[in-house]
């Protein structure tokens, strides 16, 4: 399989607040999107790692992901070093994405910046021929280095290179969001209270991507930090 996009999100439920409606937005203009979750959530303070595994099985069929994977990292204690770089490698070259998307260089959890970092090295050395991976069934990989790797805001409130326009999917980002049942409001739920579980998350979210949109006048949008100096052939291909 080769992919259109590849996101990695160091936690299941990071892509969907962080670039939900970017994912969207593609996979419905036919694109193949899949994610990849280095972590399972396993330490987090509600739900299990099960219950995140369902989760993020219902959010990739509202998101249409062609395939939702996961690394089985340990959650909070990775590290970006030669075993966890090798793992991220295999799979870039596995699903050879022309752009890969991952979580902002940094944020309020330690794993985001991390995992951030990580995955950028992993793109870069996944093109180097002399670096050796081998796939499931033993078969040596071909080196292969994605083009662009963007990274998207989650907590903290980052300038944007960039945004994307997600005015017409912010409903089903919503949705895909609220797939993590144990994880965001539920007034049901008799777990302990998280930053995220607060009832004003949706709010924030929607605010957010309300005021990314406002200076281009997208109804909504989601912002993207590029690691490179981004071009156009045109200033008109700017308005």
């Amino acid at each position: 399989m080769q992919l259109d996009i590849l996101v990695f999100a160091a936690h299941p439920d990071d892509a969907e607040p962080g670039c939900g409606g970017t994912i969207l937005v593609h996979t419905k203009a036919g694109k193949q999107v899949s994610i990849i979750d280095p972590t399972q959530g396993e330490p987090g303070t509600r739900g299990t790692a099960e219950t995140r595994r369902q989760e993020a099985a219902a959010a990739a069929a509202i998101l249409g992901l062609a395939v939702r994977d996961n690394l089985g990292f340990a959650d909070g204690f990775f590290s970006n070093d030669a075993t966890h770089q090798l793992a991220v490698i295999a799979k870039i070259r596995q699903y050879r994405p022309t752009v890969v998307l991952c979580n902002a260089p940094h944020d309020r959890h330690p794993d985001h910046g991390r995992a951030a970092q990580l995955v950028a090295d992993a793109c870069f050395l996944s093109g180097l021929t002399k670096i050796i991976t081998t796939n499931e069934q033993g078969i040596a990989q071909t080196a292969w280095r994605p083009q662009v790797v963007y990274h998207y805001i989650q907590d903290t409130c980052i300038k944007p290179d960039f945004v994307m326009d997600i005015s017409a999917v912010m409903v089903q980002k919503i949705a895909a969001i609220q797939a993590f049942k144990t994880q965001f409001y539920d007034p049901t739920s008799t777990e302990p209270a998280t930053y995220i579980s607060d009832k004003h998350f949706l709010d924030r979210n929607y605010g957010r991507a309300l005021d990314l949109g406002k200076p281009l006048g997208f109804e909504y949008a989601e912002g993207f930090i590029s690691r490179r100096t981004m071009g156009v052939r045109s200033l008109f291909d700017l308005c």
